[in-house]
């Protein structure tokens, strides 16, 4: 049994030996019983006479001396002398006391309320004669109540021993006077049966009925103080510990949390608000009538209120928790229930042995009973308990029901609440999804690559909440110098769009919003001129945001572009200088300008890897937590495979939480799914390990078990940010219901690149500043931190735990170079009971490190790391979009791409010039890359059958424009080529590409269409010192193309087209980090220019298939064994 020391109430109970608790009305009176119970029990006698005087003789005042009934002033003091009889009056002493007020008269109507009055004085008290008092006419005496008792005010002649108003009454005549004792519980009880629930407090409530009308909203009251009202009202036993525990929970409140909290018990009641009361039954009764009204009026403004008191009868308990219940008000009945030999033995001021001795009668849960509670809110045996024990868990309780945070509760209890106290769902409801859709059709693009698809998905589901779009410049600041952000989600200071609305330098609100939440990291989105310039001309107030393979995602309100401060959002993010690192690249490589605005998702986002299934939303995540039951969920986020040392921490920490009190702790296995860097384990090789994890179960040390375990993806990029990121792990995992966030050594670190100025090969950061950051971070609210700890293989029983340092030699370190250098090698499970110190030199990794078969993914990525087939991280996986009378061969996306026709051999040589029975203006255009689509796919010339495949940058990864969204359709004209030989005025030579081709048509051509197009001209780029031109064409199949057929009508029907064409060409590289193209001519062309040059190009290509009068070198390296060009 735990060592245990309360210290009882500070009330002595001695008095109720005297006090039995039901008396007899027919009881005589008795001087001592009367002094005990309060001595203004005598000058409620007299008021009570006086009323009764009244009532018989029909008058309506009684004066002063010789005035009774007249006017006047009291000269003189009175002697009353009259029988008592007892009388149905609502009256009492307390009452009476209580409508005195200094410096004037009131009056106690019999029934009614006070009323002030100006004559029908009864003198009980001497008064100064040079004291005058203005008295009321006797048709005003009328108005009143019934029969009227005007009490005299206070006086310097008054007695000073705490005996107001009968002190000098004379009661020389009343000796025969056989009054009965006031039952003032009946008086009371009668009093508050004839009192209304509710008195009107202002004109917008009505009698009878609820006044919160009146007041401040609680919600609005709670979300300002950060927390909710609630009474946590503690019962039992004198001893059982209910001001010991109520002080530490208070201490514990008000210093670590900083919350308004106020403890109500014995000794501070009866100090004041129940000083008059005794011990008796009714008295008992009363005080907690009172306390409840006190603590319920208390936790209505926001206080957590601590009640301790013994509370013995249930009804009466009963009574205040319907009190709270009417107000909707948090009541928690709290048992302290300890066996009575127990508090016996505790007995700190000797109360229970006095009791023993038989000096106290009537005794609590001695020989006077205790009713305790049939269905308490909390039982603490705190006999069993140390003192903090029984503090935790009424902290747990008040936390896992929301009651320490102002705002609603929006999970079951022990799940947080997002962050900024918002659940952000921003998917288009389905219902609008169509509507939508055609809306994003008609504004500007702005392109988004992978990368920040996947900051899309953090944004839309919740991930970063209260976060609703991509960040407007003045989030940014916030983000960049506080690590966080200031909210209003209540609108407490008309601050609640502040990060909805744009950025006024100028002008500022009155009040700042006044919660701060976590958000460490940048979430922006950048654009390139280009993108700019469309915006900016368009008459609408909002962008689709578009994928790199064209497809629109959402929908951006009210964008505000700013520039992209790239050193300052680095240097403050990041707080290195290392230009090698992977994710300040990226920075680096965007565009110059940031487009913020809240954000509408068109439709959930997928990736079609096989993995879909493993992502969730937040909404999703939190409905999965509560089908397990969870009181709590704690997240472990991973970037690698996971062995049975990971497994033993995350079990040990559930292990921990259910000792905290938690009945249900589920674990959240949280891998990274969004962007990484290149030499990081793939996600479909981390997510198919996890699976066999779970499936494992406890079957195996390095299992998991899936009854408490969930495992769902986390979308988010990594960004290797050291301690900033750490902070936004943790906080996006509380958004979807995690309390605590595992944090091991050096979270989101990385080794410096070669570039690194301070630490080159070296850790950027320091290992141990993650946790700490985490920990002292602002606005990280309630999240909890767990910490790793060190763990080892223990070869006596195969199991990955804590070291004993008593037996090191027992104990073998893997590390994760040593893990993916045995996986690397294909290490096969070492013998259970001959585990070898050197495991590379054998070749074996222990049995119970990790799952056989989680091992063998492993194995199968290391063998096998240059493969294609893996997941690096989320990118979505598509399909071409490709024309149907076209295959593909390879994964789209990827180098091993090539789309052929099923109708030619040769997408270059096969298809013919022109279309049949078309005008000479008219040529065969082949779509290489779709309207809107980045991926820039081309013909390829040396293939056999010319297929359309992707091209590559210099690193060998696939190529994608950056620029902006093409608003064209690109391609080019078959049977032509832009031979070097051919030189214009200026002296460049020819591409040594087909001729290039942009359709200004409004419609998507599929990859791989062959589309009958008007030429109407063309531009003449110099693109690095060669000749490119860009025949520009509209497809027939266009709805303008009857109407557009030259330039002029180009301008005239879309105008501002040729400027964009002229931006786009001269600028699509320098997004890229290469200078800008030039054109030969601002000026385009005319068709009949156009078609002399397609013309020319066709005779070129003739010539390089040897059917024309020229000679073409055969070091071109091309295929050319089509049909329509060498073959047969």
């Amino acid at each position: 049994m735990a060592r245990y020391a309360y210290a009882p109430l500070s009330v002595d109970e001695s008095q109720s030996s005297s006090n039995n608790r039901r008396r007899s009305a027919s009881t005589s009176r008795n001087e001592g019983k009367v002094n005990e119970r309060m001595p203004t029990f005598v000058g409620l006698c007299i008021l009570i006479a006086i009323t009764f005087v009244l009532s018989r003789s029909g008058g309506n005042t009684i004066g002063a001396g010789n005035n009774v009934g007249g006017t006047g002033s009291v000269n003189s003091p009175v002697d009353v002398d009259v029988d008592v009889p007892s009388v149905p009056a609502a009256v009492g002493g307390e009452t009476a006391q209580s409508n005195v007020r200094s410096g004037s008269n009131y009056v106690v109507p019999v029934g009614g309320s006070p009323v002030n009055t100006a004559s029908n004085t009864v003198n009980t008290a001497s008064v100064p004669s040079n004291n005058n008092y203005p008295t009321i006419s006797n048709n005003e005496a009328d108005t009143a109540a019934g029969p009227v008792i005007q009490i005299a005010p206070p006086s310097d002649t008054t007695p000073s021993n705490n005996v107001p108003f009968a002190t000098n009454l004379d009661t020389s005549n009343n000796s025969g006077c056989n009054c009965p004792e006031p039952d003032l519980a009946a008086l009371r009880a009668k009093a508050l049966a004839s009192t209304p629930p509710h008195i009107i407090e202002c004109k917008d409530a009505e009698a009878g009925s609820s006044q919160s009308a009146c007041h401040l909203p609680s919600s609005t009251r709670y979300a300002a103080l950060k927390q909710k009202g609630a009474t946590l009202w503690m019962t039992g036993c004198s001893g059982a510990g209910k001001t010991t525990i109520a002080t530490a929970l208070e201490d514990r409140l008000v210093k670590a949390y900083g919350k308004h909290v106020y403890r109500l018990d014995g000794d501070n009641l009866r100090t004041g608000i129940n000083r008059d009361l005794t011990f008796s039954e009714a008295d008992r009764a009363e005080s907690v009538r009172r306390t409840g009204e006190i603590a319920t009026l208390f936790a209505d403004s926001g206080v957590i209120t601590l009640v301790g008191l013994i509370s013995p009868y249930r009804g009466d308990r009963d009574a205040v928790r319907k009190r709270h219940e009417e107000q909707g008000i948090p009541f928690y009945e709290i048992f302290l229930d300890v066996p009575v030999d127990e508090l016996k033995k505790r007995d700190p001021k000797g109360q229970y042995a006095r009791v023993e001795s038989g000096e106290l009668k009537h005794f609590t849960c001695i020989d006077d009973p205790y009713e305790p509670p049939l269905h308490p809110e909390i039982t603490l045996k705190t006999h069993e308990l140390e003192i903090e024990q029984s503090a935790d868990i009424l902290f747990k309780r008040l936390e896992m029901d929301g009651i320490l945070v102002g705002a609603p509760k929006m999970n079951p209890p022990g799940l947080p609440n997002p962050d900024g106290d918002e659940m952000v769902d921003l998917h288009v409801p389905s219902h609008l999804r169509e509507e939508r859709m055609r809306e994003a059709e008609t504004l500007p693009k702005v392109l988004i690559t992978d990368l920040d698809l996947n900051w899309l998905q953090v944004i839309g589901e919740g991930w970063a909440s209260p976060l609703k779009g991509f960040m407007r410049e003045g989030t940014l600041l916030e983000v960049l110098h506080f690590n966080s952000i200031l909210v209003d989600p209540f609108n407490l200071t008309d601050n609640k769009d502040i990060h909805s609305e744009r950025t006024n330098f100028n002008e500022f609100k009155p009040y700042r919003p006044p919660d701060r939440v976590s958000m460490s990291v940048p979430i922006t989105l950048s654009c390139t001129s280009f993108t700019k310039n469309e915006i900016e001309s368009s008459p609408h107030d909002a962008v689709a945001l578009t994928t790199q393979m064209g497809k629109i995602v959402a929908i951006l309100r009210k964008p505000e572009i700013y520039n992209n401060r790239k050193e300052e959002i680095v240097t403050r993010m990041f707080g290195v200088i290392d230009m090698g690192h992977p994710y300040i690249k990226e920075i680096y490589k965007g565009g110059d300008y940031l487009i913020g605005g809240d954000v509408e998702l068109l439709d959930r986002i997928t990736y079609n890897d096989g993995l879909d299934q493993w992502r969730k939303t937040t909404s999703e995540l939190m409905e999965e937590f509560k089908s397990k039951n969870a009181d709590t969920v704690y997240a472990f986020q991973t970037r690698n495979p996971t062995h049975a040392g990971h497994a033993y921490l995350m079990r040990s920490a559930g292990e921990n939480l259910k000792e905290e009190g938690y009945k249900n702790p589920v674990l959240w296995l949280s891998p990274l799914g969004g962007w990484t860097k290149e030499d990081d384990v793939p996600l479909d090789v981390r997510v198919k390990q996890h699976e066999e994890v779970l499936n494992s179960g406890l079957s195996h040390p390095g299992g998991l078990d899936p009854a408490t375990t969930v495992m769902a993806i986390w979308p988010s990029p990594m960004v290797y940010a050291g301690p900033t990121e750490v902070e936004f792990h943790a906080k996006s995992r509380r958004s979807a219901g995690a309390s605590y966030f595992v944090v091991g050594r050096d979270p989101a670190g990385m080794k410096g690149s070669e570039l690194a100025v301070a630490h080159p090969d070296d850790d950027l950061y320091d290992g141990d500043h993650g946790r700490y950051v985490l920990r002292n971070s602002p606005g990280i609210g309630s999240m909890k931190m767990l910490s790793f700890v060190k763990v080892m293989y223990d070869i006596t029983d195969n199991v990955m735990k804590v070291p004993d340092e008593s037996r090191m030699d027992d104990f073998i370190s893997i590390s994760g170079s040593k893990m993916r250098l045995l996986a690397r090698n294909g290490a096969v499970p070492c013998s259970p009971t001959n585990i070898p110190t050197d495991l590379v030199e054998a070749n074996c990794v222990p049995s119970g490190f990790m799952v056989p078969k989680g091992w063998d993914i492993v194995v199968d990525y290391y063998r096998n790391i240059d493969a294609s087939r893996w997941v690096p991280w989320s990118r979505p996986q598509v399909e071409p979009g490709a024309d149907a009378r076209t295959f593909h061969e390879g994964k789209f996306g990827t180098g091993s791409f090539q789309l052929k026709h099923r109708d030619y051999t040769s997408f270059w040589h096969d298809v013919p010039l022109r279309p049949a029975g078309q005008p000479d203006d008219v040529v065969n255009f082949v779509t290489e890359i779709p309207l809107r689509m980045t991926a820039k796919m081309e013909v390829q010339k040396t293939l056999p059958g010319n297929p359309i495949g992707q091209d590559s940058n210099s690193d060998g990864s696939p190529r994608y424009y950056t620029y902006g969204t093409p608003f064209f359709n690109y391609g080019y004209i078959p049977q032509t080529w832009e031979d070097p030989e051919l030189k214009d005025s200026l002296g460049n030579g020819g591409d040594n590409d087909p001729l290039d081709v942009m359709e200004i048509g409004s419609q998507r051509l599929e990859m791989g269409s062959i589309s009958p197009c008007r030429v109407l001209g063309h531009l003449e780029l110099i693109d690095e010192g060669e000749m490119d031109n860009k025949i520009i064409c509209i497809a027939l199949s266009d709805p303008d193309a009857n109407v557009i057929r030259t330039m002029e009508d180009l301008e005239r029907i879309k105008p501002g087209t040729i400027d964009r064409l002229r931006d786009w060409l001269k600028r699509y590289k320098t997004s890229d980090g290469k200078p800008e193209n030039s054109l030969a001519s601002e000026d385009p062309t005319r068709t009949n220019e156009a078609l002399e040059l397609i013309n020319e190009t066709h005779n070129r290509w003739k010539n390089l298939c040897g059917k024309g009068t020229g000679y073409v070198s055969g070091d071109h390296g091309f295929w050319l064994d089509a049909p329509g060009c060498k073959g047969q």
